[in-house]
Parts: structure tokens; C-alpha cells; sequence
């Protein structure tokens, strides 16, 4: 294990270098892992698993349309795809990876299915940390330990093919074998992961519902629809409106972000966007900070671990969804959006 600093604070890391794949592939060799879902996570940290070598099964209910993309994906069934009991008993590591609602609708059929020196993993600290709220309370002769991907199945699935890591999380809530930490960390190298950054269960939820809400999804939702609605309401066109709240941040600037940090990003913009930029930023900062303290706080409190449980518990949640989804869809910020997209030369049709 290594040790990053941070300006005096220290934090523990794994990188593929000092346990590569081939320590993972030892230290699995004798588990079979269950994956229990086949929804978001699933098939990126399933079909990485396989690719790797390891000995991976996937758990879904037959006939649904998550079963037959687990076919479509290269899952057999009655040899690595099962009905979600089955794979239970099969399985020495639950991957448990179906939503958050679905994780407490199925626990007690998961919990008689843990029996001593199983490994129980997350990708998601929520049904443990809100255990009051869930009922998750997993037996004590159990490993019990999360990955958690910095990103989308997606974009793991997405970055392994092109021979990249998505950097994860992990944590460890239970270590009933004394093995736990090598068998996390081989899971975590073996789904697909960069580098490793140690954290624990309540923390990784805690940062992973605010910044879902936050940055990553809510805010940059509400930003972009607010800085379109003044540009079209000055008068710009849907086209100039979305390029200059959109594209150009996706397609041009945040790779530069990524590349080397905010700084590189300004120094290869024109000194007059630099200068706005630098005399603005603090302005922002200054009135979403509030925001920021009001959501952390309803994370933290529990509102919003009960408001999601509520929510997606409810028999016509996947309607309401969908209603909610369309109205994004349907808004003209991102009816602009797709045509601007259309336009992307890559996406234009080559004359022979």
C-alpha cells in the first residue's frame, strides 16, 4: 500500500503496479463471484471480471430484459447466468449491485444465502450506513467490504476496453476472515479500477449523494439550464446558446481539466477568459457554498437516504422516472443539444 500526501493529509492508495492483475487472479483463484444485478454496475464490473479471468456468475430473474442482455453479453445460462437464488448459493463473493431499493426488497433472501467466510461486496456505502433505514445487517462471520467506481458502469466497462482504469474507492466495514483486504483489492483491480483510494462506508456514501446531487448531476443540470435561459432570453439562438453552455465545456475544455487541473485548462484560453474566469469564480463559489452545507446536511441527517428509499419503493416509480427524464429530454437546452450533436463531424455521414 502506498501513501499520497495532500498538503500534510495522508491517504492510503493501491495502484496496478504494486498489485497487479496477476496477484488478483491468485487471490481469487478459488472464489466464484456472484453478480446480483445486471442493471448499472453489473455488466461493466461482470464483463470486465470475465475478460480478466476471473471466475465470474451472474444472478438475475429469468425473463426479464437484464437476462437476455446477460445472454447478448456472452452469460450462459445454466454455466455463468442463474436465477438470483441460485447464483447465491453458488457464489463465496455476493457482488451485490442492484439498486438501492432493490437491496432491501431481496436482503433477506441474500442474508440466509451468507454463510461463513462469504464475502458480502457494495459498490455503494447506502445499505449499511443507513442500515435503521434499509435493515442491511449482515451476519458477523462475513467479509463485508465496497468498490466503489468513480463513474458509471459505462464508463468502467468503456475505459477497460480501451485499456484504461477508472480510479474506485474501497472500504472495508468487516473482516471476518482475516483476508478481506486482499480480497477487496483484488476485486478492485480486477473490475477494472486505476488506482484504489481507501475510505469507509459512511464517507464514500456521504460524497457519493452529494456529489450526485451536487456537481456531478444536479448542479451542472441546474447551471447549464439557468445560463441557457439568459442567453436565449438576451436573444441568442438555441445553436450559439448550447455551444457556448455546453459544448465547448464537454468537448473542448473539461478534457483540458482532465489532462493537467483547472490552471492548465485557463492558461490554454485567451487571456480575456482567463481574466473573467479568475474574477468570477470566487463569485460563484461564494453563492452555491450554502447550497452545498444545506445538501451535505440532508445527506447527512438522513433525508435524503429516506427520500430515495420512498421515492424508488413506490409501485409507479419507473413511470414518474420516466415523466421526470422527459421533461430534460424534451427542454429545448438539450432539444439543442442533439442537433448540435448530429453536427459533430464524427457523427456526419463521409462522402466516398
Amino acid at each position: 500500500m502506498a501513501k499520497l500526501n495532500f498538503g500534510g493529509t495522508e491517504e492510503n492508495v493501491v495502484t496496478r503496479e504494486e498489485f497487479p492483475l496477476s496477484k488478483a487472479q491468485d487471490v481469487l483463484k478459488d472464489e466464484v463471484v456472484a453478480v446480483i444485478g445486471y442493471g448499472v454496475q453489473g455488466p461493466g464490473q461482470a464483463l470486465n471480471q470475465k475478460d480478466n479471468g476471473i471466475n465470474v456468475i451472474v444472478g438475475q430473474r429469468k425473463g426479464t430484459k437484464t437476462w437476455d442482455k446477460a445472454i447478448s453479453d456472452g452469460f450462459v445460462p445454466g454455466e455463468t447466468l442463474f436465477e438470483i437464488e441460485e447464483a447465491l448459493e453458488k457464489g463465496t463473493v455476493i457482488c451485490y449491485l442492484l439498486s438501492d431499493a432493490a437491496q432491501i426488497a431481496l436482503w433477506p433472501t441474500v442474508k440466509k444465502h451468507l454463510t461463513p467466510g462469504k464475502a458480502l461486496y457494495f459498490s455503494h456505502g447506502f445499505g449499511i450506513t443507513f442500515n435503521e433505514q434499509t435493515g442491511i445487517i449482515p451476519p458477523a462471520d462475513v467479509d463485508v467490504f465496497l468498490v466503489a467506481p468513480k463513474g458509471s458502469g459505462t464508463s468502467l466497462r468503456r475505459m477497460f476496453l480501451q485499456g484504461r482504469g477508472l480510479n474506485s474507492s474501497y472500504a472495508i466495514f468487516q473482516d471476518a476472515t482475516g483476508k478481506a483486504f486482499e480480497r477487496v483489492i483484488a476485486l478492485g483491480i480486477a473490475v477494472g479500477s486505476g488506482y484504489l483510494f481507501e475510505t469507509d462506508f459512511k464517507k464514500e456514501v456521504y460524497s457519493d449523494l452529494t456529489g450526485e446531487r451536487g456537481t456531478l448531476m444536479g448542479c451542472i443540470q441546474g447551471i447549464f439550464a439557468a445560463q441557457y435561459d439568459v442567453l436565449r432570453s438576451k436573444g441568442h439562438s438555441p445553436s450559439e446558446s448550447f455551444n457556448e453552455t455546453v459544448e465547448e465545456l464537454t468537448q473542448s475544455l473539461m478534457p483540458l481539466v482532465a489532462e493537467n487541473g483547472m490552471d492548465w485548462m485557463y492558461a490554454n484560453c485567451s487571456t480575456t477568459a482567463q481574466r473573467g474566469a479568475l474574477d468570477w469564480w470566487k463569485e460563484f463559489r461564494d453563492a452555491t457554498k450554502p447550497v452545498f452545507e444545506k445538501l451535505y446536511d440532508s445527506v447527512a441527517t438522513g433525508k435524503e437516504s429516506q427520500k430515495s428509499i420512498d421515492s424508488n419503493s413506490k409501485p409507479d416509480y419507473r413511470e414518474k422516472l420516466d415523466a421526470e427524464l422527459a421533461e430534460l429530454r424534451d427542454s429545448e437546452l438539450w432539444q439543442a443539444g442533439k442537433t448540435v450533436r448530429s453536427l459533430r463531424p464524427e457523427n456526419q455521414a463521409v462522402e466516398a
